[in-house]
């Protein structure tokens, strides 16, 4: 099978080929946290009940997880150009069929296909980022798509309360939706003509795993449904959906492995958890995600109900996390090449001291005061951020072989948002158990913020167990090279090989 190459010759022509593929990263992402701050606006205008607010949020998050494996491994066998242009039409006539919803219930189902259309751009932008760069350039890619991941979950609270503001709160809901639509429209006029046209692989097409896809799909789900619903579905009954989820990801091991075997086309090699750089990588990005989205959910939540901000006044107070996670992240894309692991680790420890520096706010400067205490701790938040997730996923997948960028992107983005539906459970429960036990908002806002900073000290931990492992013994070759194998790929997979 002959390897996916990046058909634009002109390096100007990648560029903006990026671009494209930015802009429908920033609105899908986007759209996982400006939701947040227009559900009392959507009971407003349309009536929602909390059933159907939750749905409206978590019912996104589910989907987009759900669909980004599959999604992934379809761009890599069928290509990524097509998968990518399909799932962001799919997502910006979601995005306007959410804004006309005439109820809440049509709300919930548009906003279901609106996350599996998310899910399948996700991977794609990966996916093509490795398909279209090498070494340095790369590194510089990922960079660009660190900051949009950091800006456009940091901003999303911010953009939301500006919409809401400027329209009202019986329509302004609608506005978080509809601004997809020229950012939509636009990117998939120009990813029609920028992005790479890849031919069809010569010899036996491989073939699409559909039941890796529904049993992954069903053990995902498993997972996933009692983290995102932890505060609706209330009662002990929901965990046991956890060794449900452990029997059919069991299973989805057991036949991705027997697909190997037999030399069928599994929907995620397995050789790829063989490269150390690919495994830690993944879990230091679970666990980052479940530490510091929560930020975001459980100080705005506790700024508007609590400190008596608006949502734009709320949105206003993670701008500066927002601002240097853009700047951060840019500049981990340049330096990795030459730090590493060790610019992961720095990053991390940045954030873990910027949430702590907002703990001392809370109790240092409690009231109204708050937003402005917090800004420095958040700018240096921010900056560790960007130093954290650019970096992470370069190390992550610089090895990962062309043929599989799309599958191993939809693995580490899945571990992602489940580590941010995990992280938004554990946190939250943390906070709203102490607000309804004691009535403190303060104490409970500082115990969330305390425990997502435990979440990413995990996180941090990793990054050093792996940057110790590296340097006494570095990476094996042939475990590249078994992966290459695997893929059918000979020397494919172009490596960056930083100074860790």
């Amino acid at each position: 099978m002959t390897t996916e190459r990046a058909r634009p010759a002109s390096g100007d022509r990648r560029w903006k080929a990026l671009g494209v593929c930015l802009a429908a990263g920033f609105i899908s992402l986007l759209d996982t946290s400006i939701v947040n701050v227009a559900l009392p606006s959507m009971e407003r205008g349309l009536g929602a009940s909390e059933a159907a607010q939750s749905w409206a949020v978590s019912g996104y998050a589910l989907t987009f997880g759900l669909a980004l494996v599959p999604a992934g491994r379809l761009g890599d066998i069928r290509g990524r150009r097509q998968a990518f242009l399909f799932g962001l039409a799919v997502f910006t006539v979601a995005s306007a069929a959410c804004g006309l919803a005439p109820s809440a219930s049509w709300l919930v189902v548009f906003r279901l296909v609106q996350g599996t259309a998310a899910g399948m751009v996700a991977p794609q932008t990966s996916g093509l980022i490795q398909q279209m760069f090498q070494g340095a350039e790369r590194a510089k890619a990922f960079g660009l798509l660190g900051s949009v991941i950091g800006v456009s979950t940091a901003v999303g609270p911010l953009a939301g309360g500006l919409l809401i503001d400027a329209v009202g709160t019986d329509e302004g809901w609608r506005w978080v939706f509809f601004v997809n639509l020229p950012i939509g429209v636009a990117a998939f006029a120009a990813g029609l003509r920028l992005l790479p046209r890849v031919p069809a692989p010569a010899g036996r097409r491989e073939e699409f795993d559909l039941f890796g896809v529904l049993l992954l799909g069903s053990g995902v789900l498993a997972l996933m449904l009692p983290l995102v619903q932890e505060q609706q579905w209330p009662g002990r009954e929901k965990w046991a959906l956890f060794p449900v989820a452990a029997l059919l990801l069991g299973a989805f091991w057991a036949w991705e492995r027997r697909q190997g075997r037999v030399g069928g086309a599994p929907l995620v090699d397995l050789a790829l958890f063989s490269l150390r750089s690919f495994t830690l990588g993944a879990l230091i990005s679970l666990s980052y995600f479940a530490g510091f989205t929560t930020v975001f959910f459980v100080y705005t939540l506790y700024l508007q109900n609590s400190v008596g901000y608006s949502a734009l006044a709320a949105g206003l107070t993670v701008l500066p996390f927002a601002a240097a996670s853009a700047v951060g992240a840019a500049a981990g894309g340049r330096l990795v090449v030459r730090f590493g692991r060790k610019l992961v680790v720095i990053g991390l420890s940045g954030v873990a001291l910027g949430l702590l520096g907002v703990v001392a706010a809370v109790q240092l400067a409690p009231g109204r005061s708050v937003g402005w205490a917090s800004a420095l701790p958040l700018l240096i938040g921010g900056i560790g951020s960007g130093l954290t997730v650019s970096p992470n996923t370069t190390l992550t997948l610089t090895r990962v072989p062309v043929h599989r960028a799309g599958a191993a992107g939809g693995v580490l983005q899945t571990g992602q948002r489940v580590g941010s539906a995990a992280g938004i459970a554990v946190v939250g429960a943390v906070y709203f158990a102490h607000l309804a036990n004691h009535g403190r908002a303060g104490t409970a806002i500082q115990l969330g913020l305390l425990t997502a900073v435990g979440i990413i000290l995990v996180a941090l931990l990793l990054a050093v167990a792996d940057l110790r492992e590296r340097h006494s013994h570095p990476e094996p070759e042939r475990a590249v090279d078994a992966v290459r194998r695997s893929s059918g790929e000979d020397g494919a997979g172009d490596k960056v090989r930083p100074g860790a």
